[in-house]
């Protein structure tokens, strides 16, 4: 089964908020793909469906941040599923300017909490992810880091993520279909700023 995990934080004040856009892109995949409603499943929410012949389940954590690797401990324990070739995370980047994404197979955290939370669950760094970016041209303007991340987006930059979550979902059927080399060879460079 193939695992597309949006980061993000549970509650009606965190909706906006720059941290939550991995929620924003799976909410789309899940609408796009025609997904049933979501369902509870211990510390998440999911949706699962098949897109093309891989039967795909999307994940959205409902623990806070720093926690979101726990989600990942039921799927660790089955002997067929690889975080290798089996897990996409979808996350906000504030390296990223706001319009832009990037795949990556493997990598550091990068600072981002949810991250270091599944990395310390999986006990590994090899697994897909893709980045969106949240980020100031000028990140000394945002101030606080916690502070920017957790505050609501202004309309333009929502407006310009939501203009990207096509491209999202293209880039991660890609990766569905051909593995994460292929939807980086086709979708890195796209956007704002990549």
């Amino acid at each position: 089964m193939k695992l597309v995990v949006g980061l993000g934080n549970p509650g009606r004040e965190y909706a906006l908020t720059r941290h939550n856009v991995g929620w924003w892109a799976v909410d789309y995949l899940a609408e796009s793909w025609h997904f049933g409603g979501w369902k509870r499943d211990g510390d998440a929410v999911v949706a699962t469906g098949s897109v093309g012949a891989a039967r795909t389940r999307l994940v959205k954590p409902q623990t806070y941040m720093n926690l979101s690797g726990a989600v990942l401990r039921p799927y660790v324990r089955r002997p067929l599923w690889s975080p290798a070739s089996d897990l996409l995370v979808i996350v906000d980047d504030v390296a990223l300017p706001v319009g832009a994404i990037r795949l990556r197979a493997s990598g550091s955290s990068g600072g981002h909490n949810g991250l270091k939370s599944i990395e310390g669950v999986l006990g590994s760094r090899e697994y897909a992810r893709l980045r969106i970016g949240v980020g100031e041209s000028d990140l000394e303007r945002a101030g606080d880091l916690a502070d920017f991340v957790l505050s609501p987006m202004g309309k333009r930059d929502r407006a310009q993520v939501a203009d990207l979550l096509p491209t999202v979902a293209a880039a991660t059927e890609t990766w569905i279909r051909e593995g994460i080399t292929a939807a980086m060879n086709q979708f890195n460079g796209r956007g704002a700023g990549c």
